[in-house]
C-alpha cells in the first residue's frame, strides 16, 4: 500500500499538505472517528479522498448535492482514481459501471445522497460491498439548528452503527451549537477526534452596502470585474433570470441557475461554469456547493443571505486558489422582513425559531458593523483576530457616534408596552404618532410617547436594525414577532453601559420609495406567518394542498381581526361549520395561545345568533338547576336539547314544552322564554 505522502504527490499533484490537512488525514487513516471543521476552500475533500486510497475496502461518501458528487467523481477519475456515484442524475451506463466496480472490488470511493439511506436495501448493499469508512461532507446538514438541515442526514448515525466502521465528518460552517448536534447525531454523543481549523480566508475582500438601485449596484460591481468568473446569489428564482438578462445586456457572458430548472439545463450551466472563463452565474443557493472551481474571482449577494453561516459558505466559493477575490453583499429592509418571515413560517419549535432570529441578528450585526468586517465575522465563530486591513470598513472606517440615548428610548418603549409589539408600533410611540392602535391601548400616555422626534421614521428603522444587529432585541415567535429584549440590552437600559451606532447608516436612511405591497400590515405579518406555518403543518399531516384547509384571504382576515373565540372565528370569511370543527381550535391556539373548549352541540352554533342564545340559556339553567330556592332535585337539559331551544322560531310556552317536556318546562320555562324573547 502506497503512503499518504506518495499518493498526495502522484495522484493529487501536491508536494505538501495545506496547514491542518496532514493531522486530519492521519487520524482518518488510523480509523479514528473524526470531526473536521475547516474553512471553505481549505481542502476538506482531500482529507477523506486520500485516506480512502490508503485504507482497504470502499469508502462511502454521503454528500448533499448531485452537482457536488458529479464534480468530485469527475476530478477523481481524471486523476486515475476508481470513483463513482449512485444518484438520480446517473445515466444507465454510469450506474452499471458503479455496480461493476463494487462487484469486482475495484471501486475505492462511492458517493451517494443521504436520501438513498431511506432505502431498506442500502445498508445491506454497503455491507456486502466491503465499506470500511463513512465520510460525511457538509456535516452541518445534520443539525436542525442549521440553515441547510436535511432530515435524511439523521440516518447516518444508524448506518455507522450498522456497518460498525469509523466515520469522518467534514464541514466549513459549524458554530458551537451545531458542532454539539453533529457529535450527538453522528457519533452518539461520543466525542470524536476534533480538528477546528481557523475560519479566516484572508484573500477574500469583504464588503456590504445598503440597497440603493440594487440592480445597478450589481451591474457596476460586475462591470469593474469584466471577464472574471463570478456568482451572484439571488433570493428568488425569478431574480436569477432577470438579473442574468440584465448582465447579458451589459455585455457580460451570464446565465442563471435555480432548482426549478430541468436537470439537464442545470448540468449544462454547471459544465459551462467549469469550462468557460469569465462566465457569471446568477443563482439561488442551490448553486455552488457542488462546484469546486478554484478561480471564481468574485461573489455578490443581490439579497441578504439566510444567516451568517450561509454567508460564510457562499462567499467561500470565491478565491479557492488562494489568489485575491472580492465580495459584495447588498441588504435592505425588505430583505430582513423576508428572512424574518421565512423563519416565522417554518415548522421548527419556538426555541429554534428564536435561535434562528438570533443568527439573523448576527448577520445584521455584520452588515451594520462599526469596525473591521473580518473581525466581526470571525468572532462569531469563536476567533479573536486583529483588524484585517482588507475589507470595506478597514478601507474606509464607518462614522460612529454614542447612540445610548436613542437606544434607551427604544428599549424603554418596548419595556413599557410589556414587550408585546413590533418595531412599527414602537416607532409610532417614539414619534408621537396618533394612530388608532396607540389611542385604543392608551400608549399616548406613556412617558416614552413622542420622545423620539429628533429622528425620522426611516432613521428609527435604521436604529432598530442596528439594535437587532447588536442582538439587543429579538422577535419572539410565541408573541408573533413582538420584540423582546435580550440580556445584552439590560445594562444599557439600566444606565450601566453605553453603545455606539453608525451615524452614516442612520443619516442615509430614507424612505425605500414605492413600498412592496404587503399582504397585511407590518404588525400583523408575523401572525400571518404563524398561521401559514400551522396551515402547512396540517396540510402535510393530511397529505393534501394547503389551500384546501384555508386560503390566503381567510388567513389574512384571521391575522387582521385576531379572533379569540370560535364564535369570532366562525365570522371570518371562508370558515364554514365543518372547517371550524376541524381546524378552529388549532388556529385559535396560534392566535390566542389556547383553544376554546366548547361542547360539540355549541360548536355547531358558533358564529350564529343562536350561539349567544345557547350561552344565555345555559347560564339561566345553571341558576335554576336546583329550583328557585336552591333546594330542589338537580335538573339539566342535555346540550342537544338546549341547542334546539336556542334555535326555536316564534317561541311560546306550548312549543317550548313540547321540546323539553312538562317537568323541565315547569322549572326552566319562564326563564328560557325570557332569554328567547330578548334574543
Amino acid at each position: 500500500m502506497q503512503s499518504a505522502a506518495t499518493l498526495l504527490k502522484d495522484i493529487f499533484g501536491f508536494d505538501a499538505f495545506r496547514p491542518g490537512q496532514g493531522e486530519i488525514v492521519d487520524a482518518v487513516i488510523k480509523g479514528e472517528n473524526t470531526l473536521a471543521i475547516m474553512p471553505t476552500g481549505g481542502g476538506k475533500s482531500l482529507c477523506f479522498q486520500l485516506p480512502a486510497l490508503v485504507r482497504p475496502g470502499v469508502t462511502v461518501v454521503i454528500s448533499p448535492l448531485i452537482a457536488l458528487m458529479r464534480d468530485q467523481v469527475r476530478g477523481l477519475r481524471a486523476a486515475g482514481v476508481a470513483a463513482g456515484a449512485l444518484t438520480s442524475g446517473n445515466t444507465e451506463e454510469e450506474t452499471d459501471e458503479v455496480w461493476r466496480g463494487l462487484t469486482d472490488g475495484t471501486l475505492k470511493l462511492l458517493y451517494m445522497a443521504p436520501e438513498r439511506l431511506a432505502s431498506g436495501g442500502t445498508q445491506r448493499m454497503l455491507h456486502e460491498a466491503g465499506v470500511t469508512l463513512i465520510a460525511v461532507d457538509e456535516a452541518h446538514c445534520v443539525s436542525q439548528w442549521g440553515h441547510d438541515f436535511r432530515p435524511d442526514y439523521l440516518r447516518i448515525g444508524e448506518l455507522r452503527r450498522a456497518l460498525d466502521v469509523p466515520l469522518a465528518a467534514f464541514t466549513a460552517t459549524a458554530d458551537a451549537e451545531t458542532r454539539d448536534e453533529i457529535v450527538e447525531k453522528l457519533f452518539d454523543g461520543q466525542q470524536p477526534s476534533t480538528f477546528l481549523r481557523g475560519f479566516d480566508r484572508p484573500n477574500i475582500h469583504l464588503a456590504f452596502a445598503a440597497k440603493d438601485s440594487p440592480r445597478q449596484q450589481i451591474l457596476s460591481f460586475a462591470a469593474a470585474r469584466k471577464g472574471q468568473s463570478g456568482i451572484v446569489y439571488c433570493g428568488t428564482r425569478a431574480k436569477t433570470e432577470t438579473l442574468a438578462a440584465a448582465l447579458r445586456d451589459g455585455g457580460h457572458t451570464a446565465c442563471h441557475y435555480h432548482g426549478g430548472m430541468e436537470a439537464q439545463d442545470r448540468r449544462d450551466v454547471e459544465r459551462r461554469f467549469q469550462q468557460e472563463d469569465g462566465l457569471i452565474v446568477t443563482a439561488t443557493v442551490a448553486f455552488g456547493m457542488g462546484v469546486d472551481k478554484p478561480d471564481i474571482r468574485w461573489v455578490a449577494h443581490a439579497d441578504l443571505p439566510k444567516s451568517i453561516e450561509s454567508y460564510y459558505q457562499e462567499i467561500g466559493r470565491a478565491g479557492r486558489d488562494g489568489a485575491p477575490a472580492e465580495t459584495l453583499t447588498l441588504f435592505g429592509a425588505q430583505d430582513i422582513a423576508f428572512r424574518r418571515q421565512q423563519i416565522d413560517e417554518g415548522l421548527a419549535p419556538a426555541d429554534r425559531r428564536t435561535a434562528d432570529h438570533g443568527r439573523l441578528n448576527a448577520l445584521l450585526g455584520l452588515a451594520e458593523a462599526l469596525t473591521c468586517r473580518r473581525q466581526n465575522l470571525l468572532s462569531y465563530f469563536g476567533e479573536d483576530p486583529a483588524p484585517c486591513g482588507h475589507c470595506d470598513l478597514c478601507d474606509k472606517p464607518a462614522e460612529v457616534f454614542d447612540g445610548t440615548t436613542p437606544v434607551r428610548m427604544a428599549l424603554s418603549a418596548a419595556l413599557r408596552t410589556d414587550e408585546w409589539f413590533g418595531a412599527g408600533h414602537l416607532i409610532d410611540i417614539l414619534l408621537g404618532a396618533k394612530t388608532d392602535k396607540i389611542r385604543q391601548r392608551g400608549h399616548d400616555s406613556l412617558p416614552t410617547y413622542g420622545v423620539g422626534k429628533d429622528y425620522t421614521k426611516p432613521q428609527w428603522q435604521a436604529i432598530f436594525r442596528q439594535m437587532m444587529g447588536h442582538d439587543l432585541l429579538r422577535p419572539d415567535p410565541e408573541r408573533h414577532g413582538a420584540l423582546r429584549m435580550t440580556d445584552h440590552a439590560l445594562p444599557i437600559l439600566r444606565g450601566e453601559a453605553t453603545i455606539d451606532l453608525r451615524r452614516d447608516s442612520i443619516r442615509a436612511a430614507r424612505s425605500a420609495g414605492p413600498k412592496v405591497r404587503q399582504m397585511v400590515s407590518e404588525e400583523d405579518a408575523p401572525l400571518l406567518s404563524a398561521l401559514k406555518a400551522k396551515r402547512r403543518a396540517l396540510a402535510e399531516a393530511a397529505g393534501g394542498p394547503a389551500y384546501i384547509i384555508f386560503n390566503d384571504k381567510t388567513l389574512i382576515e384571521m391575522a387582521e381581526t385576531r379572533p379569540t373565540t370560535l364564535d369570532e372565528m366562525a365570522r371570518v370569511g371562508g370558515v364554514g361549520a365543518k372547517k371550524l370543527e376541524s381546524y378552529g381550535n388549532a388556529f385559535l391556539e396560534v392566535i390566542a395561545g389556547e383553544a376554546q373548549q366548547l361542547h360539540p352541540q355549541r360548536r355547531k352554533l358558533a358564529g350564529r345568533a343562536a350561539g349567544a342564545t345557547y350561552d344565555r340559556l345555559l347560564a339561566a339553567q345553571a341558576e335554576l338547576q336546583r329550583g328557585q330556592d336552591g333546594t330542589g332535585r338537580p335538573m339539566t337539559c342535555s346540550a342537544a336539547i338546549l341547542a334546539k331551544v336556542a334555535q326555536l322560531r316564534n317561541p311560546d310556552v306550548d312549543a317550548l314544552t313540547r321540546l323539553i317536556g312538562d317537568r323541565y318546562a315547569e322549572r326552566f320555562g319562564d326563564a328560557f322564554l325570557d332569554v328567547l324573547n330578548d334574543a
